[in-house]
C-alpha cells in the first residue's frame, strides 16, 4: 500500500478534467447552433475544421514531444470550439489550421500543456489571426443566399454593429439579442450565449464573480464616461424619458455587440489563466471591464475584449499573490533591529 501525504486542505470532489470540458462544450452548444443558423453551411465547416485542427495538432505535438496523449481530456476540442467561435464565416479555410496550430503548439504544449500555459489558447490565436490577417479577421458578412452555399456572393459586407451604434441602419436591439446581425460565428446570439453561461453557472463549472464583475464594470463605465453619458445629461433633463431610454440604450447596445458576453462567460473564466480568490476573480474582473471600455472608446479598434482578457490572464500570479491568503501558522520573519 502506498501512503500518500499532501498538506490540507484535502478536498475530494467528483469532477474530472473531461467532464469539465464536456459541460463548457454543452454550455456553447447554443451559441454554435445559433451561428451555424445565421451565418450557413460554411460556419459548420470553420467549425468542424478548427475542431479537427486542434485535435489533430495536440495528438502530433505530444507524439513528438514524448508526452502522453491528452485528446480524451476534450480540452483540445473546447478550445478548437471556442477558436471557431471568435472567427468571421468568411475566413479561408487555411488560416482557420493556423490558428488551430498557434493555439495549441505554440501557446498551450510549447508551454507544457494544460495547466501550464500562461493565457487563454483560443484568445491568443484569434490576437494571432488579427495581427496577422487583419482584413480577413474584420471581414463581417450577413447571410442572405442558401444555407448551403459556399460562395461569398451569398452573403453581404457589414460593418460590426460596435461601429454603427446610433446610425440609421443600425441593428435593433432584438436583433443584436437574438444574434441576426454581423459578427464572429459565436458571439452573434446573446441570447444563446446567457443560456450556456447559466448552465455553467447551474453545474458549478464556473462562478459568477468574473462575468458579473466585468460585465458589470464596462456598464458602469459606459453610464458615466460613454458617448450618453450621465455627467453629460442636463440637470433639467433628468426626469425625462428620452434621457434615460438614450442611456440605457447605448449600454445595451455596447453589451450586446462585439464579443462581450462571449469572453466573460466562456474565456474569461478559464481555470488555468483565471485567479483562484474570490477577490482576485473579482479584481480579474474589474480589470477586464476597464481595459476592454478604453479599448473601445478610445482605441483604434472597435472590439477590446480578446486583448483584454490577454493581458488580464499575465497579470493572474500577480492578481493571485496579492489576494491569496497566509497559511495558518506562518511564521513572519524576525523585524530588522
Amino acid at each position: 500500500m502506498k501512503l500518500q501525504v499532501s498538506n490540507s486542505p484535502h478536498v475530494r470532489d467528483k469532477a474530472t478534467t473531461q467532464s469539465i470540458m464536456r459541460d463548457v462544450i454543452i454550455a456553447l452548444l447554443p451559441a454554435t447552433f445559433a451561428g451555424w443558423y445565421y451565418f450557413g453551411i460554411r460556419a459548420v465547416l470553420v467549425t468542424l475544421l478548427s475542431i479537427v485542427s486542434c485535435i489533430g495538432f495536440e495528438f502530433l505535438s505530444r507524439k513528438v514531444m514524448k508526452r502522453n496523449n491528452t485528446i480524451a481530456d476534450l480540452s483540445a476540442v473546447v478550445t478548437g470550439l471556442l477558436l471557431a467561435m471568435n472567427l468571421p464565416v468568411t475566413i479561408p479555410f487555411y488560416m482557420v489550421v493556423i490558428g488551430a496550430c498557434f493555439a495549441i503548439v505554440v501557446v498551450k504544449q510549447m508551454f507544457g500543456g494544460l495547466g501550464n500555459n500562461f493565457v487563454n489558447p483560443a484568445i491568443a490565436a484569434r490576437i494571432f489571426l488579427v495581427i496577422a490577417f487583419p482584413k480577413a479577421m474584420t471581414s463581417w458578412t450577413l447571410h442572405t443566399g442558401s444555407w448551403f452555399s459556399l460562395k461569398s456572393v451569398d452573403a453581404v459586407s457589414s460593418a460590426t454593429p460596435l461601429t454603427m451604434i446610433n446610425k440609421p441602419d443600425a441593428p435593433s436591439m432584438w436583433d443584436l439579442f437574438i444574434g441576426n446581425k454581423a459578427g464572429c460565428i459565436g458571439e452573434v446570439c446573446i441570447a444563446a450565449l446567457l443560456i450556456g453561461g447559466l448552465y455553467l453557472m447551474i453545474r458549478h463549472v464556473i462562478r459568477p464573480w468574473i462575468p458579473v464583475s466585468y460585465i458589470g464594470t464596462f456598464l458602469v463605465l459606459v453610464l458615466l464616461f460613454g458617448h450618453t453619458n450621465l455627467l453629460h445629461i442636463p440637470s433639467a433633463d433628468y426626469s425625462t424619458l428620452k434621457a434615460w431610454s438614450d442611456l440605457f440604450y447605448e449600454a445595451g447596445y455596447m453589451l450586446c455587440s462585439g464579443g462581450l458576453v462571449l469572453g466573460a462567460f466562456f474565456m474569461a473564466t478559464d481555470y488555468v489563466t483565471s485567479p483562484l480568490t474570490v477577490k482576485g476573480k473579482l479584481l480579474f474582473g474589474l480589470g477586464c471591464g476597464i481595459l476592454t471600455f478604453l479599448i473601445r472608446y478610445y482605441g483604434n479598434m472597435a472590439e477590446g475584449v480578446s486583448f483584454s482578457i490577454i493581458l488580464m490572464n499575465i497579470l493572474t500570479p500577480h492578481i493571485d499573490d496579492w489576494t491569496m491568503g497566509k497559511p495558518f501558522g506562518e511564521v513572519k520573519e524576525n523585524a530588522k533591529a
